[in-house]
């Protein structure tokens, strides 16, 4: 397996309707906004994406559309997550269809499986494609993790190539470098606050939702790194800090949301109930902006 997960990959959203369907015109100006914005791939319906309230069909739909208006430009991770193993491998074969590059996995929610059934999960799951799969670990929103020993034991199946962390614990990230290093596994920060931190140990890049807002920005802290300039990435990666800080002004991603409405960036409402940000959180969030430089 030769594919290498690396780079500014944006969490995208997935702009809505009024009526909470899947905008297609919005989508794909968004995807040409994000590859103009100089992203390296481009990741469909994650957890920005609101996967959990989409349809299958609407799936079906996001990954089609998707994969056209890339066309080839950059890669498609596609997100085929479910809670049961046959559910993600159901979005797999969804996904295969549609075109995508890669396929990323977050680990199962409400329920609790051991490292052993997760390990088989991942396992049933890469045997059942040919495409490369990148591990997700989100244990805030899901409460479940997967373990350095999983990861590393993970890592040697063929055509499993990387891991997306969205744990905030470095440390965590940090032993999936190390106990991978060397093997050509790909580790992607998925805390937008830690990109630089992740390329300094030894990451990949990033799964990053504030590349919605800002993918100059964010493409800058890898482009800078991998060209020899510490100093610029590292001032990226301050300047670009506040925004991730201000996802706590609204309910996870009505802040992604509404900052790409401010840039005059179709989004659309989120799936209810999450509801739009009052005026004051707005007005905090446009400062934020503002300060960034990212609008007008």
């Amino acid at each position: 397996m030769t594919f290498e997960p690396k780079g500014i990959i944006p969490a995208m959203i997935t702009p809505l309707t009024a009526d909470e369907t899947v905008n297609e015109t919005a989508l794909r100006a968004l995807i040409n906004h994000l590859i103009a914005g100089g992203v390296h791939a481009i990741f469909a319906v994650g957890t920005t994406g609101e996967f959990y309230g989409l349809t299958e069909d609407e799936v079906r739909e996001v990954f089609e559309i998707t994969v056209d208006e890339t066309a080839g430009r950059v890669p498609v991770y596609a997100g085929t997550t479910g809670i049961t193993t046959r559910d993600c491998i159901r979005l797999v074969r969804i996904a295969e269809k549609a075109g995508a590059d890669a396929l990323s996995v977050l680990t199962p929610m409400f329920i609790s499986p051991s490292q052993t059934e997760l390990a088989e999960h991942y396992r049933r799951i890469a045997a059942e494609t040919s495409l490369p799969v990148v591990l997700y670990n989100n244990v805030p929103k899901t409460g479940v993790t997967i373990t350095p020993d999983t990861v590393a034991e993970l890592a040697e199946v063929e055509n499993i190539v990387g891991i997306k962390d969205s744990s905030g614990d470095f440390t965590l990230t940090a032993e999936y470098i190390r106990r991978t290093r060397g093997t050509g596994f790909g580790v992607l920060a998925g805390r937008d606050t830690l990109i630089h931190a992740c390329l300094c140990y030894g990451g990949s890049g990033a799964i990053a939702a504030c590349a919605n807002v800002a993918p100059r920005l964010v493409a800058d802290i890898y482009d800078l790194y991998v060209a020899g300039d510490i100093a610029g990435s590292l001032n990226a990666q301050f300047r670009l800090a506040p925004l991730r800080l201000a996802f706590t002004l609204g309910t996870f991603p009505a802040v992604i949301k509404e900052a790409l409405q401010m840039q005059g960036i179709e989004a659309g409402p989120c799936m209810s109930p999450v509801g739009r940000m009052s005026d004051a959180e707005r007005a905090q969030l446009r400062a934020v902006l503002d300060e960034m430089g990212v609008l007008g």
